[in-house]
């Protein structure tokens, strides 16, 4: 009993750490929501420039997705850990530079630098968050992890907004009327504000893999090969379980969808007729939403509701508040898009423990392939960039969003059980 004691306890404290791994995950990925008005501002970007912000980030996860599973197949989760929340810190130390010469590439080597580390943090810590306990509440577990994130999501946009965007509206106008070197020199002024902020992500980071070289984890690797089913026991390779490769395109179409939701949301707020410097807080909104539903996820997935009928239910809930965002205007249409947070919530931690199921030994380089999925983040924004150019209408190119949200319909119907029969129950 004891031993129990000491064992649940032990992932008690891991379940936490992995907590303050995923708020950093927040901070970092949300704060993108704000660096894009911001450095199409300070680098004089197009709309489709400014969402490389978010291709440069999550293309470190597709290709630093598998070589992350290999680090870790070497180092272990603990050490795994650590070394991507270096790697992060390198990268936040290269807006330094990227700032005082207004190198927007420089900015964009910088943010896929982070988003490498991160890929090596989220392909550990995702499938870590899954087998600590069993199958059916995963999805619970993994949207505790997500008030983590999404708390400190809507602090990104609070606190970075605050710095880099403040009194933007009056600096617009005001370099409107400057001469050529007046107005660089303006700019220079706004691109160092994100200077101190990245320098305190920076030192942070490398703070916290310190202190996570000092601490116990468990690790998962034994209990992982002892999960191993019949089912798994034939695989020869990852790519042979359809049902995860389903589940990485159904991840690919989610990331894209979330990305959209809340890095573009100052622009719909724009478009709508809000100023910046109200537009800029509205991403907050979609982060209240993703808190609420993670909290109703926990209190009912799998009580109440199992995680995929919940997931079938929000996909169609998305649908409609993407008609929404769509026909409706003014505070109507925001709120509609807000909402979009709350449908999303559910979508993350559903679809992950459905595709790692019966992956047995299989499950880290599983969760590897997951993590490649996030790569819609870097595709389908600067895809909605395009459609709004193409159409001259914000709202109309959420339209994109539909097809997306469709597929990761049909994976919750059918796809999550496309495998042999003997192992397709229900979740």
């Amino acid at each position: 009993m004891k031993h129990n004691n000491t064992n649940n306890n032990s992932y008690g404290f891991a379940l936490f750490l992995i907590g303050c791994l995923f708020f950093i995950f927040g901070f970092i990925t949300w704060s993108n929501s704000q660096l894009i008005p911001y450095l199409k501002i300070a680098c004089e970007l197009s709309d489709t420039q400014s969402y490389l912000v978010a291709t440069a980030f999550f293309a470190a996860y597709f290709v630093m997705s598998i070589p992350s599973a290999a680090v870790l197949r070497k180092t272990g989760f603990k050490r795994g850990m650590s070394l991507g929340l270096f790697v992060m810190a390198i990268g936040a130390l290269l807006f330094i530079p990227a700032a005082q010469s207004r190198n927007y590439p420089l900015f964009l080597t910088g943010l896929f630098i982070i988003g490498s580390g991160l890929a090596l943090l989220q392909t550990a810590s995702n499938p870590y968050v899954t087998v600590l306990g069993p199958i059916e509440s995963a999805a619970q577990r993994i949207s505790i992890m997500g008030i983590c994130n999404k708390v400190a999501g809507i602090l990104a946009v609070l606190i970075l907004g605050s710095i880099t965007l403040k009194n933007v509206d009056e600096l617009k106008t005001r370099l409107l009327t400057l001469e050529p070197l007046e107005k660089a020199a303006g700019l220079d002024v706004l691109a160092s504000r994100v200077i101190t902020p990245y320098i305190i992500i920076a030192i942070s980071l490398s703070v916290l893999a310190i202190a996570l070289s000092f601490v116990h984890l468990p690790e998962i690797k034994e209990e992982e090969e002892n999960t191993d089913t019949q089912y798994s026991k034939q695989k020869t390779s990852v790519l042979q379980f359809p049902h995860l490769l389903l589940g990485a395109m159904a991840i690919f179409f989610y990331v894209g969808v979330e990305v959209i939701s809340y890095d573009t949301f100052t622009g719909l707020g724009e478009s709508l007729g809000f100023k910046l410097e109200v537009a800029k807080t509205f991403a907050s909104y979609t982060g209240y939403g993703l808190l609420l539903g993670y909290f109703l996820s926990i209190a009912a997935i799998p009580k109440f509701i199992s995680q995929r009928k919940a997931l079938i239910a929000a996909v169609i809930l998305s649908i409609v508040l993407v008609i929404g965002t769509v026909t409706l205007s003014g505070y109507q249409a925001v709120v509609c898009f807000a909402l979009l947070g709350f449908s999303n919530s559910v979508m993350w931690p559903a679809i992950w423990p459905l595709s790692l199921q019966h992956l047995g030994r299989f499950t880290k380089t599983g969760g590897a392939l997951l993590v490649m999925g996030i790569v819609g983040g870097a595709v389908l924004p600067p895809l909605y960039g395009k459609i709004t150019e193409w159409t001259g209408s914000r709202q109309a190119a959420y339209l994109l969003m539909i097809p997306c949200y469709l597929y990761i319909l049909y994976f919750a119907v059918k796809g999550y059980a496309v495998r042999d029969k003997t192992v397709a129950g229900k979740v």
